[in-house]
């Protein structure tokens, strides 16, 4: 790393991911979370103070440029890309827009996930150099949300109205989380909500139980230990609401 080079802290490079956009992608895991949902799948994520307790790699532009590049005959030839997540890609603000920078540069498509809690500025000014952007909304009710995060989904839903109006590509997606959000009725007030905020494109993701071996690992409590995953033929009835209100809708895996 040369003197001044701006770091990023990445938990994870992941390659040949097919769910987190068109085509071949690869993942890139930034570390680092302004969200505590109970049922988190990726809680190594979650250390926002880069200290000596983050297990992430420190990284240039440069050197994550140069590992995913090396997949771009995969990229080119699926219509893939590479796909910015965590954690929460906006908290390293600077860091993104210059990988952002450097990816369009080399013509590699660029999607971004994200859970949206964060100034609709830096929102707008990150979007802006992105393909496509995922954003997550956990729950339409704000003291659900913050009983199950940890912060409200006001400027959540400030960020998913921007982002529908200002004709970026993107897709807004739930998390169906068992005894939480996980009920027709919630379906129902999910699509009031969204045809308000001018969403067009939804995706449903079934509560998976991924990450619960990582809780162990880690030596962490988690509020999910031991509930069952959820299912795609789980998710019908709640996916037929959205279709029959108008949603481009499916379920993700």
């Amino acid at each position: 790393m040369k003197e001044g080079e701006e770091i990023g802290y990445i938990f994870d490079i992941q390659k040949f991911c097919l769910h987190d956009g068109d085509g071949i992608r690869t993942n890139v895991f930034f570390s680092g979370c302004n969200l505590r949902c109970l049922w988190c799948a990726n809680p190594e994520s979650r250390p926002s103070s880069h200290s000596g307790e983050n297990s992430a790699r420190k990284m240039t532009v440069g050197e994550v440029v140069g590992e995913v590049l090396k997949d771009k005959a995969f990229y080119d030839k699926s219509g893939g890309g590479v796909t910015l997540t965590g954690g929460e890609v906006f908290l390293q603000l600077g860091f993104a827009e210059k990988l952002c920078t450097a990816l369009r540069k080399e013509k590699i498509h660029i999607a971004l996930e994200t859970a949206g809690c964060v100034p609709q500025r830096d929102f707008a000014a990150l979007c802006d150099l992105a393909d496509f952007v995922f954003i997550d909304c956990k729950h339409y009710d704000e003291a659900k949300h913050v009983a199950g995060t940890g912060v409200s989904n006001a400027p959540i839903l400030r960020n998913i109205t921007w982002l529908a109006r200002s004709g970026k590509a993107c897709c807004v997606r739930i998390p169906v989380i068992p005894a939480y959000n996980d009920k027709t009725e919630d379906a129902q007030a999910f699509c009031e909500l969204f045809q308000t905020l001018g969403v067009r494109r939804v995706q449903l993701l079934p509560f998976h139980q991924f990450g619960e071996k990582k809780y162990e690992n880690l030596g962490l409590d988690y509020a999910y230990r031991g509930v069952p995953q959820l299912h795609k033929e789980d998710l019908k009835d709640y996916l037929k609401l959205f279709e029959k209100s108008g949603f481009d809708a499916a379920i993700g895996g």
